[in-house]
């Protein structure tokens, strides 16, 4: 998988990654993948309302410790 663009949010509180990967979609193109690194646990189910929302694809999501990882693939 090829990432276009990466963001650290660990240590931030929602909404402050939801804004800022909204903030990165907006400097991909179209069907670019970002990742997005977040240790707020609020994130998973935040992540997928503001994908669902917004038409972008979580293409994978894992989770390492206390991190959060996705990879969104812009629509």
């Amino acid at each position: 998988m090829q990432i276009a663009k990466k963001l650290d949010c660990k240590g931030q509180c929602c909404p402050e990654p939801i804004l800022n990967i909204k903030a990165a979609m907006g400097e991909v193109k179209s069907g670019d993948i970002v990742e997005m690194c977040a240790t707020d646990p609020g994130s998973v189910n935040d992540m997928a309302s503001w994908a669902k929302r917004t038409g972008n694809a979580i293409v994978e999501q894992k989770q390492e410790g206390t991190v959060f990882t996705f990879y969104v693939k812009k629509k």
